[in-house]
């Protein structure tokens, strides 16, 4: 089995990290070059930076920013939001982003993935993909920020991104994001299941127990974490003594 990797998210918006519920009722959580430099040093496996307003906001992801984050980690950093052209991959991944991030402009010119995949290798290339749940056993996917529904099936989406070359999919519940109330096992596993790349599971991580239930009941292959790090209600050591605990094989912190 291949280690998982525990991942903190930045949500940024307005230069300060903020977390949510639902996308909704954003609290400021602090500032991303610190956050960074924390996890990093606390033993983060990556980081992923996501400039929730760009896209809304018509503007593109904060460079300056990401170059600072860049400057303080050492380990892979994935950057989204904004993201619309070949140039503004080739752009971060120039100022220090490892991997980048696309949700919206991925429903909206799919070609981006393919041309970023040929481009910059499949590694590079991360879909976002916001699911929320719309009947049994069927989710649709959102972009925007979880604002406008696609009436795209998410498991279809899915298989689709990965034949246009994306490397791993971020996979967000919207229903679950930020409640605390554990992911979305069921979307997880079918996502998981339904492709051969990595997928990291997202929204809903209320305590150890959900983060087990992800990896080995939803298949995840990587955890995405924001409030209960953020808040400090967990560390990472913690989190992955846990997960070595249960038998999880997790990579070692330097």
């Amino acid at each position: 089995m291949v280690a998982v990797r525990i991942i903190p998210c930045l949500d940024v918006k307005n230069g300060k990290v903020v977390k949510g519920v639902q996308f909704e009722n954003l609290r400021i959580a602090g500032d991303p070059v610190e956050n960074a430099s924390y996890y990093c040093k606390e033993g983060a496996d990556e980081i992923v930076f996501l400039d929730i307003s760009a896209t809304i906001e018509g503007r593109k992801t904060m460079v300056e920013v990401v170059k600072k984050v860049a400057d303080v980690v050492f380990i892979p950093f994935t950057v989204g939001g904004g993201i619309s052209t070949i140039k503004d991959i080739e752009d971060l991944l120039s100022n220090g982003a490892d991997k980048v991030s696309i949700n919206t402009s991925a429903v909206r010119n799919p070609k981006i993935i393919e041309e970023g995949a040929k481009r910059f290798g499949s590694q590079c290339i991360v879909v976002a993909i916001d699911g929320k749940k719309i009947d049994k056993d069927k989710w649709e996917v959102y972009i925007e920020s979880g604002k406008t529904p696609t009436g795209l099936d998410v498991i279809e989406w899915a298989k689709k991104v990965e034949d246009l070359g994306a490397g791993e999919i971020l996979l967000t519940s919207i229903d679950r994001d930020g409640t605390q109330e554990g992911y979305d096992i069921e979307l997880t596993k079918k996502v998981s299941e339904s492709v051969n790349i990595p997928v990291i599971a997202s929204g809903g991580a209320g305590k150890l127990e959900h983060l087990y239930e992800a990896i080995v009941e939803g298949k995840a292959s990587a955890i995405l974490l924001a409030s209960l790090l953020h808040f400090r209600i967990l560390t990472i050591q913690e989190i992955k003594n846990y997960l070595k605990s249960k038998g999880i094989e997790v990579r070692k912190s330097e």
